[in-house]
């Protein structure tokens, strides 16, 4: 596991150089084009528009409901999932996964790759834009928590000095990013207790257990699904499009889950506002925001999953490296079916398939 050293004043320089060229250009891509990460090109602003918090996570997020609404804001290279509401109902204690779980914020928290944190000060739209970042031992981003017009300014502030570190670096020690294990051939699989196991499960949380019980990669567990086109069903790749829009025209609430390394972050709801863009395909809600890359998703599947409340339905997008961009369901909690009309959305997606 390297690590990538760059030298911080020339890399201010070259940004600076790329934002007078550019003035619209988002730090991820400004990263890419520089050959840097967000994490490293945030720690050159450190003392100036950007502070560097100490790298105490858990007790920084419990802290954030004194913000009142905020935007939560989670990526991945091709989906970007915004949330509007308060962080309330946490459950963050030494365990490596933490929780919110509420109507508005509902998150998955990986600790394990989290590293840095900044309060960053930026420029948006002519006003003010105040932000809490948090970034992965890559660099990359994992959770960024930004207020809106209903924040409370005061407890922001109150809590980037509470929590600043007296550190103000302006380097920021990175890994390479670990490269993916490759699955093993199928024939190193025993399919038939794979498909018996996935066939008797009770609860759709531990099919992540069952991928490692089996030492399946995600894709190639639904590639290897009991037979019958129907516990895992590949579609088309504008699977997703076709998705949300029936979900939205028929009102039916979804659940859309985006992750990364270190977080997962859920919206349970009815969307409404569609719109494309240069390329993304978008949801654009008061509440509710989500941006895809629909290029991006090469591959897409419907896959079913049995539990003590009956069949659990979802859509699962990949990228071309098999990574899962964005994952959907009907509107469910524990005790309750799922609805009908989401499987009657997703039927509609499969026939369309064949």
């Amino acid at each position: 596991m390297s690590t990538i050293a760059t030298n911080e004043s020339q890399l201010a320089k070259d940004w600076a150089a790329l934002k007078a060229e550019n003035p619209k250009i988002r730090i991820r891509n400004a990263a890419l084009v520089l050959k840097t990460t967000e994490a490293q090109l945030l720690a050159t602003q450190c003392g100036t528009t950007v502070t560097r918090l100490r790298n105490e996570h858990r007790v920084i997020l419990q802290e954030i409901k004194k913000l009142g609404r905020v935007m939560a804001l989670t990526r991945n290279n091709s989906v970007v999932h915004e949330r509007k509401g308060e962080y309330l109902n946490d459950s963050i204690s030494k365990a490596p996964v933490g929780l919110f779980v509420n109507e508005d914020i509902d998150l998955r928290i990986f600790f394990s790759s989290w590293q840095s944190v900044f309060a960053v000060s930026e420029t948006a739209r002519g006003k003010e834009r105040l932000s809490i970042q948090f970034f992965a031992k890559d660099g990359e981003a994992v959770h960024k928590i930004y207020l809106i017009e209903d924040s409370n300014k005061e407890a922001y502030h109150i809590l980037v000095n509470k929590y600043k570190s007296a550190e103000q670096t302006q380097t920021e020690s990175v890994i390479a990013p670990e490269k993916p294990t490759p699955e093993l051939p199928d024939t190193d699989i025993d399919v038939v207790a794979f498909q018996k196991d996935w066939l008797g499960l009770t609860d759709t949380h531990h099919f992540f257990g069952l991928l490692k019980k089996h030492k399946l990669k995600r894709e190639q567990a639904l590639r290897l699904a009991p037979k019958g086109n129907y516990y895992a069903v590949k579609v088309s790749t504008n699977a997703l499009r076709q998705c949300i829009t029936l979900a939205a025209t028929s009102e039916t609430p979804i659940m859309v889950f985006v992750g990364n390394q270190g977080m997962i972050q859920i919206h349970t709801g009815q969307v409404k506002r569609l719109l494309d863009h240069e390329g993304w395909f978008n949801v654009m809600d008061p509440d509710f925001n989500l941006h895809v890359k629909e290029a991006d998703i090469t591959n897409a599947w419907i896959v079913r999953k049995p539990s003590e409340d009956g069949i659990v339905t979802a859509l699962e997008c990949f990228d071309k490296d098999g990574v899962q961009i964005v994952q959907l369901f009907g509107k469910r909690k524990p005790g309750i079916p799922e609805l009908e009309s989401w499987r009657e959305i997703v039927q509609q997606v499969q026939d369309n398939a064949q």
